[in-house]
């Protein structure tokens, strides 16, 4: 016996689930949404946005420490702790009352704010007591922060990101363990704020960086900042009274002791779907648990159930999530049709300093994709005209296209201005513009897309479809 019956059931409150709602109710006005902790993004309280605020405040101090450069003078720079999570913790409430408001407009009735397993196929059980019988069902669960084992050893000084949006204060000194997207972010943002960090790896990645000259160039700017060991030997980690200390093997292979106050765990995030009890729910399992799904329909194989956003842990992005939340949404709204939903290029930004983006095909899928039927064209910034011009000349750029074709396939960059780059050549991909066609775009002078431009040039001639680069091009500029 069930409680309620409704059409559709959407599992989580956020960006995903949110839009699956709105979507689903464009076929039918039987439609709850479920949340299982609070009603909110993960992007609002603890991730892109907060995020974003700290790495703000870390920018206007470095910015303030390298005026010298332009023959501006400065008293010394400080930073008051307090006064910047002050304003990270405003501003990050800010935006979570926007999403909060945006959760308000859904009647009441149609908000449970309750845990809910799979019972059987079509019947959820809620923590409330409750039981729920939908025809259709979209699992929009989330992710949460995963924590390796051996980092518990750090007892109450481990922390993770979402820890650190509600300091009241900022430490004095911290380790991350996981240099990906979220520690490159923080502890480059913790560094510029005075804040001691040494970062470590494993396997030697850094960021979602797959193309080795730019992963190398990254290491090596970064580690003018602060040390980071994207292949660290850790041999142990131990809770003291003020804090932690961390043994690990420094350049030359020695055992070396440093205590930190903290123990940031940036060691990536997991799906929130082990506690669904999906082993009722009739889908198609893979070995670590996950429905087998289509990423064009969102669907789990022939069922009515779809899954969406963070939670089928496929391209966990917030304009994605957004996108999988509208797919999901209509075809569980509109069941038994089901459509393919638009999917976008791929475009990554990570908000470090220089930036690094990723468009289209990472390198090693361009090789899969072409068959080794491709080529690389290339721009450093060092010596670029506008990067130059605003002390940020520091950073590479790298382009791939088709042979015979002509077609841009992708772009992986770490420099200055890559999040804007980034949306010109995402959208180059979504199009299937050729380099050609990309080089008949406009370019103004002097931009730091003249840069993007160089580099076009030389994958051109690379593919056999233009002249060399000409290092004295009259309508470039100097230092392009």
């Amino acid at each position: 016996m069930t409680d309620r019956q409704v059409d559709v059931a959407i599992i989580g409150g956020g960006t995903a689930g949110m839009l699956a709602w709105r979507q689903a109710r464009k076929h039918t006005d039987s439609v709850v949404l479920i949340e299982g902790d609070q009603f909110g993004t993960t992007c609002a309280r603890v991730g892109c946005m907060p995020s974003k605020l700290l790495i703000a405040a870390a920018e206007a101090a470095h910015l303030a420490r390298q005026a010298g450069q332009f023959g501006v003078g400065t008293d010394e720079v400080t930073v008051d702790g307090r006064a910047v999570m002050r304003r990270v913790r405003r501003y990050r409430d800010q935006f979570v009352d926007g999403v909060l408001e945006a959760i308000e407009k859904i009647p009441a009735d149609d908000r449970i704010l309750s845990r809910a397993r799979f019972a059987s196929a079509h019947v959820l059980k809620l923590d409330n007591g409750a039981t729920l019988r939908a025809e259709r069902i979209v699992i929009a669960t989330g992710s949460r922060t995963n924590v390796v084992p051996m980092l518990k050893a750090a007892g109450e000084r481990l922390i993770t990101s979402d820890d650190v949006f509600y300091w009241e204060d900022l430490p004095q000194s911290v380790a991350i363990f996981g240099p990906g997207v979220i520690g490159l972010e923080l502890g480059q943002a913790l560094a510029r704020l005075g804040v001691r960090v040494r970062m470590f790896g494993i396997g030697g990645a850094v960021g979602p960086i797959r193309d080795e000259a730019i992963r190398k160039l990254a290491l090596e700017t970064f580690n003018e900042e602060f040390p980071l060991d994207a292949d660290a030997k850790t041999r142990e980690i131990q809770q003291t009274e003020s804090g932690v200390d961390i043994t690990f093997d420094d350049a030359n292979g020695d055992p070396v002791t440093e205590s930190f106050d903290y123990l940031l765990a940036a060691t990536g995030r997991r799906p929130n779907v082990d506690g669904l009890n999906l082993e009722a729910s009739g889908l198609e399992l893979d070995k670590r648990g996950m429905p087998l799904f289509s990423r064009h329909t969102l669907q789990c194989g022939t069922h009515p159930v779809f899954i969406a956003g963070d939670a089928n842990n496929e391209l966990p992005l917030l304009h994605e999530a957004a996108d999988e939340g509208r797919i999901a949404g209509t075809n569980a709204g509109a069941w038994p049709k089901v459509r393919v939903g638009t999917r976008r290029a791929p475009l990554s930004v990570v908000f470090t300093d220089p930036q690094i983006m990723a468009a289209g095909r990472t390198i090693d899928q361009v090789e899969e994709h072409c068959r080794g039927n491709f080529a690389v064209g290339s721009v450093s910034f060092s010596n670029q005209g506008r990067s130059r011009v605003i002390g940020k000349n520091v950073g590479l750029l790298r382009v791939y296209g088709e042979f015979g074709s002509g077609r841009f396939m992708g772009a992986e960059m770490f420099g200055p201005a890559a999040e804007h780059i980034g949306h010109l050549l995402a959208w180059s991909v979504q199009q299937g513009l050729t380099v050609s066609q990309m080089l008949d775009m406009p370019f103004y002078h002097p931009v730091i897309e003249e840069g993007l431009r160089s580099a076009l040039y030389d994958l051109n001639h690379e593919l056999k479809a233009g002249p060399k680069p000409n290092n004295d091009c009259l309508d470039c500029g100097p230092g392009v």
